[in-house]
């Protein structure tokens, strides 16, 4: 053993922990440089194909870990983590996309994914078109030579409809593109994408993977190698990694995940029946309740429905009375995003992110938490009041 000052001993210690320790929670590896046995371990390393570590932001045992068991639940063969949804979708599109290629999007789609759609449109040479949500098979009709890639939702996280995914998928393949899917709203426990058809499934990890409201995080799980291996060349070039300090987090939510996607659903299908019958409602925009487009394709393919839905307002009521009911509300907080504990209500101007919007009532989503549903109804019907 080498004398080594004091100094010196702070940085190197001879100690090296026994073997053999195991526990359910998995440890937390923080890392950016990632030590190698010898130089030949070193030029050897390939960070793509995950059987080596290299450096820290292509991955630790933790965020593989993680990115194992995505893929697992979702029944995909490889996952990568982003640092939010957004950028999940962004490493797709950065991916399989380039100057001259066409992309499709439902006209429903995550309003940001609209905005990045236009950037690259005005900055990238990439067509970015929009098609109606409900158009099934006739998508066929769509796709132009250089159509590269169809994102899907099911179902939109605003207006709700739910597409046939099966029919897109045929139809896509039949002329070699590829299809996404936004698979959030479901968490990939209450729909198969990949046994309808879909390439790529993509998830806001943010929502029920975390469940706390307290992290951002985003993943794109895939089944075919050679496209895992472009998603994973875009993910390095864009520099995406992920805290595994969050990696852990969303790994100690996953046992609980479907006992609260569970919950969340019941509450909301009792929240959401108890609206559909006030006067103030016209429509109520539930993939489970008949009235909501596409249902029947939410019957055929999906096991459950979570806690996120939309109503519109009889059209008798203006923006200020609607705004003045989310604002008396005491128990739904005002905010973006879902699947944690804490019921949320945000109000959309509709006309201002889909061109081809006809209802005259106002929308407002709802997302019900793990609070008791009785309360939420009262809560709503105290706020219904003041308009």
């Amino acid at each position: 053993m080498t004398k080594k000052s004091l100094q010196t001993t702070l940085i190197h210690t001879d100690y090296t922990a026994p073997a053999g320790f195991d526990a359910y929670p998995p440890g937390i590896h923080r890392a950016s440089t990632v030590l190698f046995e010898n130089v030949a371990a070193l030029r050897s390393g390939d960070w793509k194909n995950k059987t080596a570590y290299t450096y820290g932001l292509h991955g630790t045992p933790t965020t593989f870990t993680l990115e194992a068991r995505l893929a697992e639940i979702e029944g995909g063969a490889h996952c990568l983590l982003a640092p939010s949804g957004l950028s999940a979708i962004s490493m797709v599109d950065f991916a399989l996309l380039k100057s001259g290629d066409d992309v499709l999007l439902p006209d429903n789609v995550y309003n940001p994914n609209r905005e990045l759609g236009r950037w690259l449109q005005q900055d990238f040479g990439i067509t970015a078109r929009y098609y109606d949500p409900m158009v099934g098979a006739g998508i066929a009709e769509l796709i132009q030579p250089n159509t590269k890639l169809i994102w899907t939702e099911a179902p939109g996280s605003v207006s709700m409809e739910v597409p046939d995914l099966r029919a897109i998928c045929a139809a896509a393949h039949e002329k070699n593109v590829l299809v996404a899917l936004d698979n959030t709203w479901s968490a990939g426990l209450a729909l198969r994408g990949f046994d309808l058809g879909v390439d790529i499934v993509m998830h806001a990890l943010t929502k029920y993977q975390s469940g706390g409201s307290d992290l951002l995080m985003g993943a794109v799980i895939t089944r075919d190698r050679a496209v895992h291996d472009k998603l994973a060349t875009a993910h390095m070039r864009l520099g995406l990694g992920v805290s595994p300090d969050d990696a852990y987090l969303v790994m100690r939510g996953l046992p609980t995940m479907k006992l609260r996607f569970d919950a969340h659903d019941r509450a909301a299908r009792k929240v959401a029946a108890w609206l559909k019958n006030r006067p103030e409602i016209v429509r109520v925009l539930h993939p489970a309740f008949e009235e909501c487009p596409g249902h029947a394709f939410w019957k055929r393919d999906f096991t459950g429905a979570g806690g996120l839905f939309s109503v519109i307002f009889d059209e008798r009521y203006t923006e200020v009375q609607t705004d003045r009911f989310v604002d008396s509300l005491e128990l739904f907080g005002l905010g973006y995003s879902w699947g944690g504990a804490n019921s949320l209500v945000v109000p959309y101007r509709m006309g201002a992110i889909r061109g081809n919007w006809q209802e005259k009532g106002t929308l407002v989503r709802f997302n019900i938490g793990l609070e008791e549903p009785e309360d939420l109804i009262a809560d709503i019907e105290r706020a219904l009041s003041v308009l």
